[in-house]
């Protein structure tokens, strides 16, 4: 073996161990769940024994109900990301590049995003209904202010001797945006987008539970009035691996489109 394959085995060893310990803590807590349940630790019938969750998490994915509802869920949540990702990218830009600009709308942005989305539901509901256009709604508004508070703190950290290069090398204004601009904040958006897309699984779900008739929001409400606690348990377990996958990609993604981003 040589000893650059020594240092590369060295080097992966610290990760596995991280991941290991990981996954022991995961299986220790689902073992403690079991055990509670079982043992009659949790004296209750709403905390079956995570092998009952199991269970109903195998019939769901075998019936294809489970799948279903989360598609459901996860496409229309998909087109609300996108469209309040998109947006706010377009306006952090604007922004980041003009002072003026900033100082008009941000007394608004400031005004808008504290907002809770709970809040915002009822009103919405006078005007959207309680169909998809609602929940993607929603979603976009949850999923516009981080990415666009990422963006323009991108923008506005960028370089100044960047700039000054390209307005020496009389780059147009547009070249400048897509050559050293952009590239910048690239790390900015993309941690704005992760925040994101957390937040935007998490307002699809509440829309669905408060103004929902389909969707693995309103499956979960359901159960809970059916008093069926294995099956809730387990479509959020489905939830659970669900946004673990999406973060993943997200990571996946970002890892591709800016490698030298990974390596510093």
């Amino acid at each position: 073996m040589t000893a650059s394959h020594i240092s590369s085995s060295l080097r992966v060893l610290p990760r596995l161990a991280r991941a290991a310990s990981g996954i022991a803590l995961v299986i220790a807590l689902l073992a403690l769940w079991e055990a509670s349940a079982r043992l009659g630790w949790v004296d209750s019938l709403n905390w079956p024994p995570f092998t009952a969750v199991l269970a109903a998490l195998r019939d769901g994915l075998w019936s294809g109900e489970l799948p279903a509802l989360l598609g459901n869920t996860l496409g229309y949540m998909l087109v609300g990301y996108a469209a309040g990702s998109a947006a706010g990218i377009a306006l952090g830009l604007l922004l980041g590049l003009s002072p003026l600009l900033m100082r008009i709308v941000s007394p608004l942005v400031e005004t808008l995003r504290p907002i809770p989305i709970s809040a915002i539901v009822p009103p919405l509901i006078l005007f959207l209904g309680v169909g998809d256009a609602l929940k993607i709604f929603i979603v976009a508004f949850s999923s516009f202010f981080p990415v666009l508070i990422n963006t323009v703190a991108g923008v506005r950290d960028g370089s100044p001797v960047l700039r000054q290069t390209a307005r020496t090398l009389r780059l147009s204004r547009a070249a400048t945006l897509r050559k050293l601009v952009l590239p910048g904040a690239l790390p900015a958006i993309f941690a704005g987008l992760r925040t994101s897309l957390g937040i935007a699984l998490v307002v699809a779900i509440i829309a669905e539970m408060v103004a929902g008739a389909s969707g693995i929001g309103y499956f979960i409400v359901q159960a809970q009035y059916a008093m069926q606690p294995a099956p809730m348990y387990a479509a959020v377990l489905c939830l659970s691996l669900a946004g673990y996958a999406l973060n993943r990609a997200i990571l996946r993604f970002e890892k591709t489109a800016l490698p030298w981003h990974g390596r510093a």
